[in-house]
């Protein structure tokens, strides 16, 4: 009998599960695993499908949890949001705001789930503010058997911190209970900025500003920096045709065009990127929080993620640079960086320590792997740390020595999912099995 096939956004990730449940309800998740531990079957959970590695897929269960995305409860003054797991970030942050709440902080993309971005350590950009798991105060995880276990700091202290970011590993994440913050408005500057006087300048630029980031393209002396600040100016949202202008005709579908150019012809990479970086220009933007931190990402690429230690911030992306300028790779898409404060939660990339991210990217049916091997290569030598939801090469063996608290980790593991039932490939390549 034919199988119904799964394939993640970019379309690089590919399984047919034998069975894909898709549950509206608890009970309906709770029979979902019941059927599969029946069957013996691996389970694995897909959101949005916004990873770019191999962490979902099985040949056994997918459960998919797009039909529980629902806000549960609101209290607008302790600011706690109760919601199913399977809300987008984009959805949750509309919902939230029409309670006169919002995220303190969130990445540059909204359509990932709120279980799925969390439990892979999805962050935004600001070096006093952690990633989105450390808004959780408490976790409803459904576990292979289908019964329901609740934690948070002061019911299972250990298995909190464990399942805030847990690469699905412990059990489902079926509702979360989330500490949100007033909302707030954001005025997002986007510029032009000589990458020498940026990199020298990084720590006061990192730490000026309520979130700062950066784009920076191989073979230019220029970077695309972003600083987002609160306003107590009132939200003056773009026009539809200015939105359209520039979300979609030029951050988009023009860079979508440069990048296949330089597909075509990979000798003209040094000139495109140079062009691509003068014609950034500069953009202003006062608007509701959510909206200035999303933004739409069509252009099919892949990409690996690194956290370091922020001391490092400086050197390592110099290096990165001169990595990605070498003849023996063709870089037509930027790297990004972005500044994270520390959290306690035992995955964590940024755990314990401010960190810096930087991200490497290459175009659709371009070659990546050698890229991405040298990049990490470096990233290891600053003690880095992958992103979870992205494309690294990564073994528990050499992993574990990075984490402080990998060992409570794996007990919490141990308890929670001792059969080993949301063990895929992937989970057992970087957690062992």
């Amino acid at each position: 009998m034919s199988r119904s096939m799964w394939r993640n956004f970019a379309g690089d990730q590919v399984c047919r599960p034998r069975a894909i449940e898709n549950p509206g309800t608890a009970a309906e998740l709770s029979a979902a695993l019941e059927r599969a531990d029946k069957r013996g079957d691996i389970v694995r959970v897909a959101g949005s499908g916004h990873s770019f590695n191999d962490a979902v897929l099985t040949d056994g269960t997918l459960i998919t949890l797009n039909r529980m995305n629902r806000v549960l409860d609101v209290d607008r003054g302790s600011g706690l949001v109760r919601c199913e797991a399977g809300i987008s970030l984009g959805a949750l942050s509309a919902a939230m705001w029409d309670h006169g709440l919002a995220f303190a902080n969130l990445g540059d993309i909204d359509v990932q789930s709120i279980a799925g971005a969390t439990a892979t350590g999805t962050h935004g950009a600001g070096i006093g503010l952690p990633n989105l798991s450390a808004s959780l105060r408490s976790i409803e995880l459904t576990l292979a058997d289908g019964s329901r276990v609740e934690v948070d700091a002061d019911h299972d202290p250990q298995a909190y911190r464990a399942a805030r970011v847990s690469l699905g590993a412990l059990g489902v994440v079926s509702a979360v209970t989330l500490q949100a913050v007033p909302a707030f408005t954001l005025s997002g500057v986007d510029t032009l900025a000589s990458r020498a006087d940026v990199l020298d300048g990084i720590d006061e630029l990192a730490d000026g500003n309520d979130h700062f980031g950066f784009f920076a393209f191989a073979h230019s002396p220029l970077v695309m920096t972003k600083t987002w600040n609160r306003t107590t100016e009132p939200p003056r949202p773009r026009t539809k045709s200015a939105e359209w202008i520039h979300e979609e005709l030029l951050t988009n579908y023009a860079f979508w065009a440069v990048c296949r150019m330089g597909r075509a012809r990979p000798r003209w990479i040094p000139a495109l990127n140079r062009l691509c970086s003068k014609l950034s220009g500069t953009t202003r933007t006062v608007d509701r929080s959510y909206r200035v931190f999303a933004t739409p990402r069509r252009v099919p690429i892949t990409e690996m993620e690194y956290a370091i230690p922020r001391e490092h911030a400086a050197d390592a992306v110099r290096r990165v640079l001169a990595l990605a300028e070498e003849s023996r790779f063709d870089v037509p898409v930027p790297i990004e960086v972005r500044f994270v404060a520390p959290d306690d939660a035992f995955l964590s990339p940024a755990g314990e320590r401010p960190s810096c991210y930087i991200a490497v990217h290459q175009f659709e049916k371009m070659e990546w792997e050698p890229y991405f091997r040298a990049v990490e290569d470096l990233m290891i030598g600053y003690g880095g740390r992958p992103h979870w939801g992205k494309r690294h090469f990564r073994t528990a063996v050499d992993l574990a020595p990075e984490y402080p608290h990998w060992d409570r980790f794996a007990a919490v593991r141990d308890r929670l999912d001792p059969q080993r039932r949301f063990t895929n490939a992937y989970v057992s390549r970087v957690l062992g099995e």
